[in-house]
């Protein structure tokens, strides 16, 4: 079946095998997204529901993600850091 824009899946399929593969860091950074939202909506549930967790958060969030089991990637710092600008 063709598209209305002149392009068809094999076509598609074509054109895409002949970009160049994605950076590595693209690739791992995509790979470990999923986790590293996961971990981010742990948080903030506990954060919500604990006023002391709140407290260390914003005294030291670094060291209170780890605390928590969980590791301070930037991606969580700083997606912490922005709610907790926001609260």
């Amino acid at each position: 079946m063709r598209e209305m824009n002149g392009y068809d899946e094999e076509r598609i399929g074509r054109l895409l095998r002949l970009l160049p593969p994605a950076p590595e860091g693209w690739v791992r950074a995509a790979q470990e997204l999923p986790a590293a939202r996961a971990a981010l909506d742990e948080l903030v549930a506990r954060a919500e529901q604990d006023a002391e967790f709140r407290l260390q958060l914003r005294a030291d969030l670094e060291r209170a993600v780890v605390a928590a089991g969980y590791e301070p990637s930037p991606f969580i710092v700083s997606r912490l850091r922005r709610l907790l600008e926001a609260v």
